[in-house]
């Protein structure tokens, strides 16, 4: 009997906590399957599936008040548990107060009570049991006190503790250098954590340790192992004649590669035909890699444990070893390359009137760059003659660009098209400036014939009933848009849709009135965060953001293994294939691979991100006491965040250092409202600031408002000099002689704007 089979006679069959024996007897098992019946229990116990009380009683979580999933610890004491299933009257993470984590750290998977229902789906618990450590390394700075003693202080501030490093397990590391140790043993009950140094990464400000740091603390792994390697070195550098014979050949196509000017793989090619009839035949040809990297192997094995390539601005994690991605796997000019494609006959309002996909041979006849094509289309005279021969082929694509972008607007498609930072770095890898990422109509251009690819493999996948991993995008919550519907209200907008029927179209109407607007992107931001996270998954359930029935990823496998998985279920069928055993195994395999890409895609977002942001603060360091303008991005109860444009950098004010009033934090229309003053600062206000202090620990710029930094000045000058020298003493020793954390803010904001 396997766990799930025995899982699943529990829930139907047993009614209470029960023994080895009650289940038994309660499941009319033999005494000779005992044995099968305890192993399978330990492995539920294991993962959560089931309980295991102290009188050997073993229970349903869930009847139980007891629930598994992952938390997250705040860097304030406190954390968050997100469940691995959901359960009745909890639709949102159950807050776990610092109290009652019980040695439970950031990361680890847990067994949560769940105390108490709150309103709106929130709950609180506390933690029962550790079912599973997190990371069993971590990144941090070694130090050593006077006395002697050697610890690390980790880097992840959600890591709540100091790990000791006992006498000879420093390899050598000095105090102040950054280091990665391994876990040997874990706080419990009072005991401290023990730990090993098994890495030197080095000083903090050397250039490149910064992005070691964050692929070693989100566990990426950056080195591919030998033996994937010598796979990819074995594949060569040339096709191989025989690979052609069965292909469609494209060799006579216009294909062109259009990436930006760094790339240095290039894994799609595109050609536009204008046909008799005026349709025009659009080819996306895409990599095929699923030729070279077979199931299994090495390189398969490494690729779909890494999910996907990391993206950070001084180098990129790959998912595949360099040698096949910049090698037989990338659509160099005037070479033959191996590819999938997807043809599509497109009509003139946009609609895919024929599709077909093909194992194809083709020769790119040029490798453009989005500078440059975005130049040729918008007259550039010089690029113009250099690429003659090419130039009726762009705007043939210019042309589709626009049916296919109007098509897309016409069905409610969502296009937020949210700037992103620009980190420009100089030859140390230290920022010079980060600037508004620019997005021309190349870039456009390319990512519409990308989506109507995708968009045509998921739906010829679909229709076959093909077993493949679809990118799906759910409906947002109702209560979230109910929530997000009541603050844009007071800002004069609506969806102008009932709650229950709030279709794309919706959101695309209200995107195109915010065009330009000092309230766009914070209210753009605010709509993401309504929005579900798009996700991997078995099931066709559409793209609510796109207002597509059916999506999934299929234009680049050499940088996503999802893509690689589309890519072989659709040869399989193609190619009669997909027997029922196989059909069997994929039913039964892809759902957890859709899983595990969709958290390993989550990974790499939060790496990227982070490491972006460290830099903007790095950047600011040198900066305090500049003043800038800005616009309010976010609200909270402890305070604004603020976008600065001229650096696009985003920096915090304190609600300490707002010294002027008190400020009540109104939570449905994401306001600052001030008692006295009435002063309000809401989402997408504009605003003036200063650069207070820049703090390397936390990652944090801290601003001051200059309106209010001039007023708390003023109000300072206007008091003039104490008189009482005794009243002096008497609230100083009221105070311990020290000033609360309001006062040293404001004194702190006022002399930095001296």
């Amino acid at each position: 009997m396997t766990p799930d089979d025995l899982l699943h006679r529990i829930r139907e069959r047993v009614t209470h906590p029960s023994t080895v024996k009650e289940l038994m007897r309660a499941l009319k098992l033999q005494k000779s399957e005992a044995p099968g019946v305890r192993r399978a229990l330990k492995a539920l116990v294991d993962r959560g599936a089931l309980i295991e009380t102290r009188g050997r009683h073993f229970g349903v979580p869930e009847l139980m008040d007891l629930a598994p999933g992952r938390i997250t610890v705040h860097p304030n004491g406190f954390g968050f548990v997100k469940l691995d299933h959901p359960i009745d009257e909890v639709t949102a993470d159950i807050y776990v107060a610092g109290h009652n984590l019980h040695d439970a750290m950031h990361g680890d998977r847990v067994l949560v009570r769940v105390e108490r229902h709150g309103r709106d789906g929130r709950s609180e618990g506390r933690i029962v049991r550790i079912l599973e450590r997190g990371a069993a390394t971590t990144v941090g700075r070694f130090d050593k006190e006077d006395h002697g003693l050697l610890y690390v202080t980790p880097f992840d501030k959600r890591l709540l503790i100091d790990v000791q490093i006992p006498a000879g397990d420093d390899v050598g590391a000095t105090p102040g250098q950054m280091v990665v140790i391994e876990i040997t043993r874990w706080p419990v009950h009072g005991r401290g954590a023990l730990g090993r140094v098994i890495e030197i990464i080095g000083d903090l400000e050397a250039p490149g340790v910064d992005t070691r740091i964050i692929i070693r603390k989100h566990g990426i792994p950056d080195r591919h192992s030998d033996e994937s390697i010598a796979e990819a070195r074995r594949l060569g550098v040339e096709i191989d004649p025989k690979d052609i014979e069965g292909r469609t050949d494209f060799r006579n196509d216009v294909v062109v590669t259009i990436d930006g000017e760094t790339a240095r793989d290039f894994d799609d090619a595109v050609s536009v035909e204008r046909l008799e009839h005026g349709h025009y035949l659009l080819k996306v040809h895409i990599a095929d890699v699923a030729h070279y990297v077979h199931e299994g192997s090495a390189l398969d094995r490494e690729a779909a444990e890494r999910s996907t390539s990391v993206y950070f601005p001084e180098r990129a994690v790959h998912m595949f070893p360099e040698e096949l991605a910049t090698g037989l796997c990338s659509l160099r000019p005037h070479v033959d390359r191996l590819v999938q494609s997807c043809v599509m006959e497109i009509d003139g309002k946009g609609r895919v009137v024929d599709a077909t996909m093909h194992d194809g041979v083709i020769v790119s006849r040029s490798r453009m760059t989005y500078t440059e094509v975005h130049a040729i289309l918008a007259g550039d005279a010089a690029l113009r003659e250099t690429y003659r021969e090419l130039v009726p082929h762009f705007e043939r694509m210019g042309e589709l660009f626009e049916i296919l972008n109007q098509r897309r607007h016409r069905r409610g498609s969502i296009d937020f098209d949210l700037p992103e930072a620009k980190i420009v770095l100089d030859a140390e890898g230290q920022i010079e400036n980060i600037l508004m990422a620019e997005r021309n109509i190349a870039h456009r251009l390319i990512e519409e014939f990308m989506l109507v690819a995708n968009e045509t493999v998921a739906a010829f996948l679909e229709a076959n009933g093909v077993p493949t991993l679809y990118r799906i995008h759910e409906a947002p919550d109702l209560l979230k848009v109910e929530q997000f519907e009541e603050f844009i209200s007071t800002l004069g907008y609506t969806l102008a849709a009932p709650m229950s029927a709030v279709k794309p179209r919706h959101f695309q109407k209200l995107v195109e009135k915010l065009r330009g607007k000092p309230e766009e992107r914070p209210i753009a931001t605010l709509m993401l965060r309504t929005m579900q996270k798009a996700r991997y998954d078995t099931s066709c359930l559409g793209h609510f953001g796109l207002a597509a029935d059916a999506y999934a990823h299929f234009t680049s496998p050499i940088r996503r293994y999802p893509d690689l998985i589309v890519h072989r279920t659709l040869r399989e069928f193609r190619h009669g294939k997909l027997t029922d055993a196989l059909y069997e195994e994929r039913v039964e395999e892809l759902p957890e691979l859709g899983r595990h890409t969709s958290e390993m895609e989550r990974r790499a977002d939060e790496a990227e991100n982070e490491l972006v942001a460290w830099k903007k603060v790095r950047f600011m360091a040198d900066k305090v006491g500049e003043e800038y303008g800005g616009f309010i991005t976010g609200v909270a109860p402890f305070g604004l965040f603020v976008q600065l444009v001229e650096h696009y950098v985003e920096g915090l004010v304190h609600i300490s250092s707002l010294a002027d009033d008190y400020y009540r934090y109104l939570e449905r229309v994401h306001q600052l409202r001030g008692e006295n003053t009435h002063r309000v600062f809401r989402l997408g206000d504009p605003i003036r600031v200063q650069v207070i202090r820049v703090d390397q620990d936390r990652r944090q710029v801290d601003l001051g408002v200059v309106e209010v930094l001039d007023r708390i000045r003023e109000s300072e000058r206007n008091r003039g000099p104490r008189t009482s020298k005794a009243g002096s003493r008497g609230k100083a020793a009221a105070g311990k002689g020290r000033p609360g954390k309001r006062e040293r803010a404001i004194k702190k904001a006022t002399n930095s704007r001296k």
